[in-house]
C-alpha cells in the first residue's frame, strides 16, 4: 500500500512537470513592467526563461552598495538577495560562475562535483558561501528531452526515509546526494572556518535540500538560506535540528510541498513571499499559506507589482513560481520597496 501511494506521488510529479515545461513552449518571453525606480522586472516565465542557467542576468548588480553582511546572525534582506542570486548563479558552467563570484569579491573559488550532486565554494578572507546546485531539468537553450526530464526528476522523489547522524530520518536521495561529495566538502569548509572566514550556506530546490543537511551536519555555519525547499525529514530531524536556518518560499511554489506533510516537515523559520511580491515575517511552520496554493493575495502591503494568476502565460504557477531567478528578483525589490 505504501509503495503503490509513493509510486502515485512520483507520478503526479513527473507528469506536473513535464505538462507545465511542454505548455511553455506556447508562448513568448515577456516581462512584467514596474513602476518604482531601482526595481527589476518581473519576469514573465516561459519554456525559454523556465530552467537556467540565466547567462545573460546581471548578477550582484550594486553588490558595492549593498554589500554581504558576513557577520548578521538574524535574519538580513540584503544577504537573503544575495544568497538567492548565489543559488540562481549556480546552475550556470564553471567559468561562467568563477567570473561572476570574482567580480562579486570573491575569488577564491572551489567546485565540487560527484554524479548528481554539484556545490561551489567561493571565498575571500572573511567569509565563505557554499552553495548547492538544485536540480538540472533542462539546460537554457537546449532541446527539450523528454527522457533527461523523467530520469533526472526520479532522482528527486526517492522519498524513502533513512537514518540520519544526528537523529531523526531524512529524505534517503537527499542524503545520498551529500555523501557523494561530504568527504571532500567537510574539511576543505572547515579549514576556511579555521583561518576566520564566517561560513554561509546557501542552495535552491535540490540545493536547498542539501544545503539544510549540510548544516545540520557541519554545524557551525553563520547562515543558512534556502529558496524552494522541499521537505527534508521527519519531525525526529526537526526536533534535533538546532542550527539557525531561513526557508524563503515564493507564493505557489510546489516544491516546498513535497514530500507530503504528515511523516515530512520542514525545519527553520520560513519566509513566505506572498502574491504581491512581500516577504512575510512568518515563523516557524505556519504551513497554512505554503500547503494550500492559491492566487488570492496573501498579506498585506503593494509592491506595485501586477497580480499573478494561476496559468499565466500557460505555465502553471506551482512550476513559475519555482523559478530561482524569481527568488532574487522579488527580495531584490523588497531591498528597494523598504528604502521609500
Amino acid at each position: 500500500m505504501k509503495k503503490g501511494r509513493n509510486q502515485l506521488i512520483k507520478n503526479i510529479l513527473i507528469a506536473g512537470i513535464i505538462l507545465g515545461s511542454i505548455s511553455a513552449f506556447l508562448v513568448q518571453s515577456d516581462a512584467q513592467p514596474v513602476s518604482q525606480p531601482g526595481k527589476k522586472k518581473i519576469l514573465k516565465i516561459t519554456l525559454k526563461n523556465l530552467s537556467p542557467p540565466y547567462m545573460d542576468y546581471d548578477y550582484f548588480r550594486d553588490s558595492k552598495k549593498y554589500g554581504f553582511q558576513f557577520n548578521a546572525s538574524s535574519f538580513n534582506l540584503i544577504n537573503a538577495w544575495w544568497l538567492a542570486e548565489v543559488s540562481t548563479l549556480v546552475y550556470a558552467n564553471e567559468d561562467f560562475v568563477r567570473s561572476r563570484f570574482c567580480e562579486a569579491g570573491l575569488p577564491k573559488v572551489k567546485f565540487f562535483e560527484n554524479q548528481s550532486t554539484q556545490c561551489y565554494v567561493a571565498n575571500n578572507n572573511e567569509f565563505a558561501i557554499v552553495a548547492f546546485r538544485g536540480t538540472e531539468i533542462r539546460k537554457n537553450k537546449e532541446k527539450f528531452d523528454l527522457k533527461k526530464v523523467v530520469a533526472d526528476l526520479k532522482t528527486d522523489v526517492d522519498i524513502w526515509l533513512t537514518n540520519w547522524q544526528q537523529g531523526g530520518k531524512v529524505h534517503r536521495g537527499f542524503k545520498e546526494a551529500l555523501e557523494e561529495i561530504w568527504p571532500d566538502l567537510f574539511p576543505y569548509i572547515r579549514k576556511l572556518n579555521d583561518k576566520g572566514c564566517k561560513i554561509w550556506i546557501t542552495g535552491h530546490s535540490l540545493g536547498a535540500a542539501l544545503a539544510t543537511l549540510s548544516a545540520g551536519r557541519y554545524g557551525s555555519a553563520q547562515g543558512v538560506y534556502t529558496f524552494g525547499s522541499p521537505r527534508v525529514g521527519n519531525e525526529v530531524f526537526k526536533e534535533n535540528f538546532d542550527v539557525k536556518i531561513y526557508r524563503i518560499v515564493n507564493d505557489d511554489d510546489i516544491v516546498p510541498r513535497v514530500p507530503p506533510p504528515g511523516k515530512y516537515v520542514h525545519v527553520g523559520e520560513l519566509k513566505f513571499i506572498d502574491s504581491n511580491g512581500i516577504i512575510k515575517e512568518t515563523m516557524i511552520e505556519n504551513e497554512g499559506s505554503v500547503d494550500q496554493p492559491s492566487d488570492e493575495p496573501d498579506g498585506s502591503g503593494n509592491t506595485n507589482q501586477p497580480r499573478k494568476t494561476a496559468f499565466t502565460g500557460f505555465v502553471p504557477a506551482p512550476l513559475r513560481d519555482h523559478v530561482p531567478l524569481l527568488y532574487a528578483i522579488h527580495i531584490w525589490n523588497n531591498i528597494i520597496e523598504n528604502q521609500q
